[in-house]
């Protein structure tokens, strides 16, 4: 499956100035695949090591750490020469030997040349007390398959093409608009995992036996996840994060008009009530990349971060497609669209979803009394509220009573409805399938 970050690792190889690359996301969302794909395509020789199936490899970074010794062992461990002009290095699961991920300092240093990138997803885990190559690495984050990969990726080619060609405000045909929202139902379903994708692509020709198949991966997903939490972070700690991942779901749809709530932290573990207790448990989860993060702000203006409190913010899980299936909601009834304000939710998750594959760095929605806008995005020194309707009724009252306290450059809606333009009272609305072109 063709990624974004495709063109992301190309402009990397390229770079005069390159630093050894991390690549950093959660289990599962394609890391080893892209960057062995990445040297089998773009590389004379690729040099692959993985530091969680090959314990052996941690002896080589036992003593000192110089770049041409190291690379003289590897040589001999893989039992072939390393090219240092031509070749590519990848550390895979590098956490699990924090000096390699040291040595990546004196790579940048002493032999630039070099290509080498390493590969976490459990990165700011298991680092113990060895330094970080601050400033001697680049980073590239990798996320689930977009809503527009995901049409890619499934040979829904035209699809892609119209929607990457298109316009900012071209108008959509509603026989395309009709096509991309029931896709978009698919989406909400499979999600961007690229194994779930895949199983999705072998039995879409009969639709209801492929969505099926692909629940039933997700569950025995849910189920590795939940043995990487007990594994890397203790016992007792292990049973407080599954608890609140768990939770995640009937947080985001505690509230009746269908809009994700904010987090709550009674009931989720008997006798914790306050979010310093559950603070480790929410950061694990998030450097993880099992879970978003969007802080409630209590003002319309930059910066947001001054606005914003530790402890009030709405929680979302990572892939869409593991939302429903830790919700334990049929794909028959999200395909028939027909699950009260738990559609709110959902548009909401893929809105957050879609934003941080894009490269949001930092998701805000705002809330002053009881007027509430689900996310706040700065462009270009405009702030500019968003607000997500999961159906065709597009009133949006807090969306109102911040342009009236605000006055935004303009204001967006995405729904289920097509793209329409109000110059007048500056409102923008969208299909929800868009919010990636936002």
């Amino acid at each position: 499956m063709e990624r974004n970050v495709w063109n992301k690792l190309k402009e990397w190889k390229n770079k005069k100035d390159r630093k050894p690359l991390i690549i950093k996301g959660a289990r599962q969302v394609g890391k080893t695949y892209i960057l062995q794909a990445f040297g089998k395509e773009c590389f004379p020789q690729t040099h692959y090591l993985n530091f969680e199936k090959n314990k052996q490899l941690a002896k080589i970074f036992e003593g000192d750490i110089a770049p041409f010794d190291i690379l003289r062992d590897l040589s001999f461990h893989l039992n072939t020469s390393i090219n240092k002009d031509t070749g590519l290095v990848i550390f895979d699961e590098i956490q699990n030997v924090p000096r390699a991920l040291t040595s990546l300092k004196y790579f940048q240093e002493e032999l630039p040349e070099l290509a080498i990138c390493a590969a976490g997803s459990l990165l700011g885990i298991h680092l113990s007390d060895e330094s970080f190559p601050v400033g001697k690495v680049e980073f590239l984050n990798m996320f689930p398959l977009s809503f527009e990969e995901f049409l890619k990726g499934t040979g829904d080619a035209k699809s892609f093409e119209f929607l990457s060609s298109r316009k900012k405000f071209e108008s959509i045909p509603q026989i395309i608009h009709s096509h991309l929202w029931e896709q978009l139902k698919i989406y909400f379903i499979v999600g961007g995992l690229p194994e779930i994708v895949k199983t999705f692509v072998e039995y879409k020709d009969d639709l209801f036996n492929a969505l099926q198949k692909v629940r039933e991966k997700q569950y025995n997903l849910i189920s590795t996840y939940i043995a990487d939490i007990a594994k890397h972070s203790g016992k007792q700690n292990s049973m407080h994060i599954e608890r609140l991942w768990r939770n995640i779901p009937a947080q985001l749809a505690r509230e009746h008009d269908g809009s994700a709530a904010k987090f709550k932290f009674k009931g989720i573990i008997p006798g914790v009530r306050r979010y310093s207790r559950l603070a480790g448990c929410i950061d694990w989860l998030v450097v993880v990349g099992l879970i978003i993060k969007a802080r409630i702000v209590n003002s319309g203006q930059l910066p947001f971060a001054a606005y914003a409190t530790e402890n009030s913010f709405k929680l979302y899980v990572f892939d869409v497609g593991l939302l429903g299936a830790l919700s334990d909601l049929p794909p028959k009834t999200i395909m028939e669209y027909e699950y009260g304000s738990y559609k709110g939710y959902f548009a909401e998750n893929f809105v957050a979803q879609e934003f941080i594959c894009s490269g949001v760095k930092e998701l805000y929605c705002w809330k002053e009394g009881t007027a509430e806008v689900e996310f706040l995005r700065e462009v270009n020194g405009d702030v500019l509220p968003v607000e997500i309707k999961s159906g065709g009724v597009t009133q949006a009252k807090s969306l109102k009573v911040f342009a009236q306290k605000y006055s935004p450059k303009y204001r967006t809606i995405f729904s289920a409805n097509n793209l329409s333009l109000d110059p007048v009272n500056k409102v923008h609305r969208y299909p929800l399938y868009l919010v990636s072109r936002f």
